[in-house]
């Protein structure tokens, strides 16, 4: 069985809300990635990973799928997603970014991005997963 990373509890709640708010390029993207529908691989839609929500995940080759509007140009949209994704970087997560008007306009191309991602290997080794503190009694 494999072991889960922690979570928060606000992320899983928030990740099933926005399960049923895919925008058009992430609907798209998403039908071309279910089912295995890309190379065998399985990804998840919307999926909790930490304090984040990611758009899609495929946990076998640790890769992140983010598609971005245009509310991500803004300076802080820009530093908030930079800091997520050094967050994930560091736990050997790769992240892949693209626009809403990318899926839109060359679906084959992303797809073919994606792919080569997941096949090939992450330049830095996941780090190991946190141990939870003991509490200590007092005596």
């Amino acid at each position: 069985m494999k072991k889960k990373g922690p979570t928060l509890d606000v992320a899983v709640e928030k990740a099933r809300a926005l399960r049923q708010e895919l925008t058009g390029a992430e609907q798209r993207l998403w039908e071309a990635l279910r089912d295995r529908r890309l190379n065998g691989l399985k990804f998840r839609r919307q999926h909790p990973y930490g304090q984040f929500v990611l758009d899609f995940f495929c946990a076998e080759s640790l890769l992140a799928v983010e598609v971005d509007g245009a509310f991500h140009d803004a300076p802080d949209r820009a530093a908030h997603d930079a800091a997520r994704t050094e967050f994930l970087t560091q736990r050997g997560v790769r992240v892949l970014r693209f626009t809403n008007d990318e899926i839109e306009g060359n679906m084959a191309q992303a797809l073919g991005c994606i792919a080569a991602a997941a096949h090939t290997p992450h330049p830095l080794p996941p780090l190991p997963a946190p141990q939870p503190r003991r509490q200590h009694k007092r005596r």
